[in-house]
């Protein structure tokens, strides 16, 4: 194997960092094995690791709010007044004009199993919709095929995998004919994994040539971009901004002209779309101000005092959340990659992580004996130069998949994907038959291939029959 270190040299690397036990196994392995596991040591940041088993596992400070936290400035979903209308009508044609000069890429991120769903595949292949069960891939695919023809331009589809996915994601693409995209313009990658780090502060083995990888949390997939290549491949294609959202919604409007343009008008390196929470302990983090800087505080992280605190209108405080829905400016990516590391801190997450024993013998753990460390993509807001957050209507953008039941759930998900239909039919006229509460009484999905936005269905009104009660209706 080119490049193979031998034991010796890996073993005086590893007794500088006091994990010499991962080659216990070493005189077992075959050609294959040694390759991986010296590989993943080699990959591993040794000038940093010592000082992470000490902040995030051996002496683990408790996470300290800030002081003096406030709520970050947004800007609404409908402008306040006159100045804001002329700034968002001036952004909603510079978006337009981006689109139109393939200024942007798109970017998902889609290292996920669908396991907690019940579903045994890569989360991106899941059927979620209404009427006909397209994927999520298929629902992406078709709107970045129509926003390709509406704005007469090419976008470039980056797609972040995961070890564990890569191969089936690839399958799927190709059993689907890659939904009628350019195969050379859909690019997959795969996620970095950080080494999971006994409470001892010892490396875990996962097998006796593996150590036990995770992957480095959706903050790494801006080094993946870095690593793979695809930063560099953007810049060659004069590519300034990102469109980056996660696979589990199916309702992203990850071309919207007015984020764009207002991104790319207020020069943000990094942009995010924000919700008007449901209530004060919704699962969204918190935008927030500290110390001048937009921050995101986790809702596991916000005091019950400040979380349920009001303003004179009566509002919540800190009523806007982070859906995971952003534009990134390229060459912000490039600074934060410089050197081919990321400069983000790490969350630490205490888990139960299968292992062996030092016989070798598998362990499954009763009780969490590890830490995984992850980085979150939205601690680049503090590092990013004039950060802009736009609110989203939610029942037009988030219609998330990550439960098996109940709230952000497939069921909830379809409801969300038909209510939104139904609302953009009724815009172009078409009665849509409801229930006395308001509910539907049909089932409705449009297809993204032709109805992009509200403004695509508006426009093919003439082209709509109005659906009868209790039955399916599909508009292509």
């Amino acid at each position: 194997m080119p490049n193979l270190p031998s034991r010796d040299e890996l073993l005086a690397l590893l007794q500088a960092h006091g994990q010499e036990h991962v080659l216990r196994f070493w005189d077992e392995l075959d050609a294959t094995g040694r390759a991986q596991l010296a590989g993943q040591l080699q990959a591993i940041d040794w000038e940093n690791f010592d000082g992470w088993v000490k902040e995030y596992v051996l002496d683990p400070k408790p996470v300290a709010l800030p002081a003096n936290v406030k709520p970050a400035p947004h800007y609404p979903l409908t402008p306040r007044n006159a100045a804001e209308a002329v700034l968002y009508e001036g952004a909603g044609r510079r978006g337009e004009a981006l689109l139109q000069a393939g200024r942007v890429a798109a970017f998902t991120v889609a290292g996920g199993q669908g396991t907690r769903l019940g579903y045994d595949g890569p989360k991106g292949s899941l059927p979620i919709s209404p009427v006909k069960n397209k994927t999520l891939f298929q629902l992406f695919a078709e709107s970045l095929a129509r926003a390709q023809e509406k704005y007469r331009t090419v976008i470039p589809w980056y797609i972040l995998t995961s070890p564990i996915n890569d191969g089936p994601t690839r399958d799927f693409f190709k059993a689907n004919g890659f939904f009628g995209l350019d195969p050379k313009r859909v690019r997959f990658f795969i996620q970095g994994t950080m080494p999971a780090i006994g409470l001892d502060g010892k490396l875990l083995l996962q097998a006796k040539d593996s150590l036990a990888l995770s992957p480095n949390g959706h903050g790494g997939s801006l080094l993946a971009l870095q690593q793979s290549g695809a930063l560099k491949e953007m810049a060659d294609r004069r590519i300034d901004h990102i469109s980056y959202w996660q696979v589990d919604n199916p309702l992203v409007q990850m071309f919207d002209p007015l984020f764009l343009g207002l991104h790319d008008l207020c020069n943000s390196d990094l942009s995010s779309r924000g919700l008007v929470k449901t209530g004060p302990f919704e699962k969204l983090g918190n935008y927030c101000l500290v110390n001048g800087k937009v921050t995101i505080i986790e809702y596991s992280d916000m005091p019950e005092d400040l979380a349920k605190s009001k303003g004179p209108d009566g509002r919540l405080r800190f009523r806007v959340g982070s859906p995971a829905i952003h534009i990134i400016r390229r060459d912000f990516v490039e600074r934060l990659t410089e050197g081919g590391r990321l400069k983000l801190p790490f969350h630490r997450a205490v888990k139960k992580v299968p292992c062996l024993d030092e016989a070798g013998a598998p362990v499954t753990p009763a009780e969490a004996n590890a830490v995984k460390l992850e980085m979150f993509i939205f601690d680049a807001l503090p590092l990013a130069g004039k950060p802009v957050i736009l609110e989203a209507d939610r029942a037009e953008q988030f219609g998330p998949v990550k439960n098996a039941s109940g709230i952000d759930s497939v069921d909830s998900s379809r409801k969300l994907q038909q209510e939104r239909a139904a609302v953009w039919l009724e815009a172009a006229g078409i009665r849509i038959p409801r229930q006395a509460d308001g509910s539907l009484d049909c089932t409705l999905e449009l297809s993204p291939r032709r109805y992009l936005d509200r403004a695509d269905v508006v426009a093919a009104k003439d082209a709509f029959t109005a659906p009868e009660s209790g039955t399916q209706a599909y508009f292509e």
